[in-house]
């Protein structure tokens, strides 16, 4: 079985060739699949240098925007591209875990599901600020009320599903709104959504933190959207 692991990028330089060591690290045959979203820093330079470090165990692919164009739009990229069995999202700062990979990829492999969330909820994890936390409550609280989705973490990076249903979605999203579109759709599809402890090492916007307000209030429109249209 192969893991394609997706890892969006957007000036991510003191970061970027660390995530790509630990995802190496993990024991499965992947290809990991870098998209540089028109990075202004260094990002670029590190990833021309890891993407020659290639191994039998670990394709690495970069992709690159020649513009910004956001998290949704570089997933939208790089699943395009992917050819394993299972599709993991992985940001490209260091606050989640790749040794969760195995927990996460788990109830696919039995059968259970075909979509898997690995939910900060369901572990003791720090959180980044009480904004941020109360924001996932609600994302959380208005998925299960809308969709029945029976989750606790709707916001959460990882995301993990057969590469099929996700590549059958027809997403949309450009920015952050991956994450409540591709809930929505999932759901309105009839998937069950299977969460799993994870780990996480929140940061803050001091340290490059770029999600914001706007972007909460752009999921859940997004969320309300897709409820009542494909």
């Amino acid at each position: 079985m192969k893991i394609s692991i997706i890892v969006p990028v957007h000036n991510e330089e003191r970061t970027i060739a660390e995530i790509i060591r630990r995802v190496k690290a993990v024991n499965f045959t992947k290809e990991i699949i870098v998209i540089d979203d028109a990075s202004t820093d260094t990002t670029n330079h590190i990833l021309d240098r890891v993407s020659r470090e290639q191994d039998s165990g670990n394709q690495i692919k970069v992709l690159r925007h020649l513009r910004n164009q956001g998290k949704g739009a570089a997933i939208r990229t790089g699943l395009k591209e992917a050819v394993g069995d299972i599709v993991i999202i992985q940001d490209a700062d260091l606050e989640y875990d790749p040794q969760d990979y195995a927990g996460l990829i788990q109830p696919i492999i039995d059968g259970k599901t075909s979509v898997v969330y690995g939910s900060r909820c369901l572990s003791k994890n720090r959180i980044s600020s009480p904004g941020f936390f109360l924001g996932g409550k609600l994302l959380s609280f208005l998925t299960n009320l809308l969709y029945r989705a029976g989750i606790t973490d709707e916001p959460t990076c990882y995301k993990v599903f057969k590469r099929e249903v996700l590549q059958g979605l027809d997403l949309k999203c450009r920015r952050f709104e991956f994450c409540p579109e591709v809930t929505a759709k999932v759901r309105k599809r009839g998937y069950r959504i299977y969460e799993v402890p994870i780990r996480y090492y929140p940061r803050k916007i001091k340290e490059g933190k770029k999600i914001r307000f706007s972007d909460g209030i752009s999921a859940i429109w997004t969320l309300i959207k897709y409820r009542f249209i494909d």
